[in-house]
Parts: structure tokens; sequence; C-alpha cells
């Protein structure tokens, strides 16, 4: 399985599989129809769309495989919100999921209470490789939840009349912090050689996570936190983006094509676009909204580079995942100020996102998770403020390719010691 689990007491997962199903309609409960129909550019998907194919997946592969007599809500929509699983055959084009007019959001909350109803039903008696299937379809939503966020944020972007998802408080103080201010000199010392990294073998984990296995660090050290809005600023007033030796050729390129000169959401040098709408920026907080060119060309113009992956994941080893300023209920998230190593933006490594030494996908449609993606891809490691809390944890991988920045995605350096 792309799992590698065992599965979980009925009762207990349960009781997660319908929290995480809540949640998801609490997220939407905001949405016109209009609102949630809408795909702002190819990579984000409309939020009618998310609702639906996480309630595809626990049809396909848990109801349809695995419980006996259940008949699919609507045999067309296996078409309509299949993702990328070429095992399951043809679907809708990904950047086409903005025509879908129809079925409308009330329609698609039906789907969800028929599969739902059907889940509950078929639990007690799903043998255990169903209810493993179970516990990667709730990681699978968790990980929707997060994009279900983000996809909003840049759908409500491109609305002239900046309108905000959910009330958000402004920030307690604006004042511009700098590099004394943060105190920018506290570093932590990594290990140095032989470590084990990756996901134990008990207790859920993605397939790209595993197996865990040995690597060596050389002598380096990682910021004790992460860079700020205000430390951004000074990058922006020094002329780190019209400054070709700070990027990479691609980044280069990215920069002068695009136009980029600030984070994503950046208004006027001083506000930014949130959940909660236009507010004034907290430069105090963690900078979000970066792409890998970007955190790169900035640890490059501070004397830093960006950490391994196995360097931030042996430093993190100790932190608690579910600490810090994640998502805990259906609300507008921002990053905050002093946060843990967890939560607020997810961070950029500089390690393309590769296969562990004896990866191998699972066999069947499941297998097509994450090992495919393994090409053109960063990854990321920790967890933003848009995370379901206790969703990740040390080994966890996120990744992307290397100019997306419409996710909570942020930096902290690391160094050669």
């Amino acid at each position: 399985m792309a799992t590698q689990v065992r599965a979980a007491p009925a009762g207990d997962l349960a009781s997660r599989l319908f929290a995480t199903r809540k949640l998801t309609l609490d997220l939407a409960a905001p949405l016109s129809d209009a609102d949630a129909t809408i795909q702002p550019f190819p990579d984000a998907s409309p939020a009618k769309w998310h609702l639906a194919h996480t309630t595809w997946f626990f049809e396909t592969f848990v109801l349809r495989d695995h419980a006996s007599g259940y008949r699919p809500f609507d045999e067309r929509y296996a078409f309509l919100f299949n993702s990328y699983y070429e095992a399951e055959g043809p679907r809708h084009a990904r950047p086409r999921r903005g025509m879908l007019s129809r079925p409308s959001l009330d329609e698609v909350r039906a789907y969800r209470a028929h599969v739902d109803e059907a889940l509950e039903q078929a639990l007690p008696n799903l043998p255990p490789d169903a209810l493993e299937l179970v516990e990667l379809g709730i990681n699978h939503e968790q990980q929707h939840q997060e994009l279900f966020l983000t996809d909003i944020l840049a759908t409500f972007a491109e609305n002239p009349l900046e309108p905000a998802y959910r009330h958000c408080e402004e920030p307690k103080a604006t004042r511009q912090s700098t590099n004394a201010d943060a105190g920018n000199d506290d570093w932590v010392t990594g290990r140095e050689g032989i470590v084990e990294i990756g996901a134990p073998a008990d207790g859920f984990a993605f397939d790209s996570e595993r197996p865990r296995h040995r690597v060596f660090l050389s002598a380096h050290a990682l910021a004790s936190r992460k860079v700020t809005n205000g430390e951004w600023r000074e990058f922006i007033d020094d002329g780190g983006y019209r400054n070709p030796a700070l990027w990479l050729s691609e980044g280069w390129d990215w920069v002068q094509r695009d136009g980029i000169a600030a984070p994503l959401y950046w208004r006027d040098g001083d506000s930014e676009f949130t959940l909660g709408g236009r507010r004034a920026i907290d430069w105090a907080a963690p900078v979000a909204h970066i792409s890998y060119y970007e955190a790169d060309a900035f640890a490059r113009w501070a004397g830093a580079r960006l950490p391994t992956e196995a360097e931030w994941e042996d430093f993190a080893g100790s932190a608690d995942p579910s600490g810090g300023n994640q998502l805990d209920r259906a609300g507008a998230v921002v990053p905050r100020p002093g946060g843990a190593v967890f939560g607020d933006v997810w961070e950029w490594t500089q390690s393309a996102f590769a296969s562990y030494p004896g990866f191998s996908p699972a066999a069947g449609a499941v297998g097509e998770y994450n090992g495919k993606f393994m090409c053109g891809q960063f990854v990321l490691k920790g967890a933003s403020c848009a995370t379901p809390r206790g969703h990740s944890r040390a080994s966890y991988r996120n990744f992307f390719p290397p100019p997306a920045r419409w996710q909570f995605t942020g930096v902290r350096f690391a160094r050669d010691a």
C-alpha cells in the first residue's frame, strides 16, 4: 500500500474520518456557488472541485473496491473528479476545472453526504487493507483542506473588490523589524556525520517518506527562526529583485518575464492581501508566498544558503510537529510572529523531490500518489498556518515546482559551519 501503516481501531478511525470530512464542509460554508466554481489559474482548483475530488477518492478506492453492493452516486463524476490517476481512466482536463458550473455546490454537498453515509455503514466490516485506504483518504483530504484555503486566497486575490473569505484580526504592531531586532545571529549547530532520515516503519506516512535510511551530514547550522517580512523589505530596498548576480538563471528569467518585485500578495509596499482581505503587513511575521527562486536569491543576498532536506529533518527531529500556528478550525489563517519550528509557513529546501534508496511505488492506482511527481520539484518541510494540526511530521515531504508561490511558503537559512 502507499501508506504502509497498521490499521487504526475502527472507532478511532471513524471519529477522525468524520471530523476531517466536517472540517472540509466548514471551510466551504462562507462560499457562494460562484465563489466555489472559479479556478484562478491552472495549478489551483475550484473549491467545489476539492469538495468533490476528496469524496471521489473515498468512493472509488474504499467503497467501490471494498464495500459490497455499493453503487456510485453518479457514474459521470469519475470523469469529472479524478485528478491524475491514469489507472482510473480518462478525466476532465485540469486547466478547465473552473468550467464546471454543474454539478452545483449543493449537489456536491449531496454527493458528500451520500458517500459519508455509505462510509459509516461500511466501516465496521472493512478489511485491514481497506482501512489503510481510509487512513490514506483522511490524510489526502487534509492536504486538500490546505489547498482549499490557498486556492480560495488566489481566487479572491483576482477580484478587484478584494473580498475577505472570513474575518482576520489586524496585526497588533506593524513596526518594520530589522536583522538586529530579529536576532539573525541565532544559529543552531546541526549534527555532523551519519544520521537517519525518513519515516519509521510504524505509524502513518506517505510512500515517499520511506524507507528510513542513512545520510551523511557535513558541519552546518540552521537559523533558529524563519525569515520575516521586515527582512524581506530590506532585500527589496537593497535592489534584490534587480540584481541578476543573486539569481539562478531560470529564476532571473522568471523575474524578468513576469515582472516579479515582491512576495505574491504584497500591495503597494505596506499592505498584503490575505484570507481576511487587504491588511497591513505584519513586519515581524514570517514572510510567505515566495518561490524557491526567491528563497534561494534571498539566502544568497544574506550570505547564507537554503538547508538540505536532511539537515532540516534532523534539525526538527525533536520539535513538536503539532505545535505552532496551524489549522485547528475553519477560518482565515495568516502567518504570525514568534512561531515554533512547525507552522506558519512551509520552508523551502535546496533538495530535489526524489526517491529514497529502496523506494518502490505501490501497485495499482494509489501507487501514482507521489512517485510520478519526482521530477522538477523541490522539497518543503514543516507545516503552515493552513496545515491541519497533526497532519505533518519531521519526515513529511511537501513538494512544488520552483516558481510556485501561492502556497504559504517561506524560508529558514542554513550555512556551512
